[in-house]
């Protein structure tokens, strides 16, 4: 006797490319990254040093926002990079950059006063980071299957026309 199986509640479970998840782990980096400083504004006195023209005892100029929108960049051109790179290129860009991001990140964490909001949002941006890493490590390679080698050594002969 057969039984009725209920399929409506089986899901999709693809498989994300590589690209994809880089893509989206590095959005996600620029979520947190861009959502720290926003929520940062509600510490206490934080907008008086900028209201006064300092941002953690650095003077506010053109050469440190310059800076800053340079630091910014980076991780903000990943999401694209991750798409756009071929494989072999995305890889190692992103073994690069996302190690350099970890010490950056914790650096943006020394000397604060809330310490478990910064560091808080220092093991957030370290574990996404890690993901990075760990995605962009264990990249899949592309293995040819006897069915495509065969295929790509065989051609077809070139067929000439016949005129009569």
């Amino acid at each position: 006797m057969s039984t009725l199986r209920d399929n409506t509640t089986t899901l999709d479970d693809s498989r994300l490319p590589v690209r994809a998840k880089l893509v989206a782990a590095w959005t996600s980096f620029m979520f947190l990254y861009v959502y720290v400083d926003i929520l940062g504004f509600y510490v206490p006195g934080k907008i008086d040093d900028i209201l006064v023209g300092v941002v953690f005892e650095f003077d506010i100029t053109q050469t440190l926002l310059t800076a800053l929108l340079t630091l910014m960049a980076i991780p903000i051109l990943m999401v694209v990079l991750s798409a756009m790179l071929p494989a072999r290129a995305s890889r190692v860009t992103n073994l690069v950059v996302a190690s350099v991001q970890v010490p950056f990140a914790m650096f943006n964490a020394v000397g604060e006063s809330w310490t478990y909001y910064y560091w808080g949002a220092v093991v957030l941006e370290v574990a996404v980071l890690a993901v990075i890493l760990r995605l962009a490590w264990t990249w899949p390679r592309a293995t040819a299957s006897p069915v495509t080698t065969a295929a790509g050594v065989y051609t077809e002969p070139r067929q000439t026309q016949h005129h009569a």
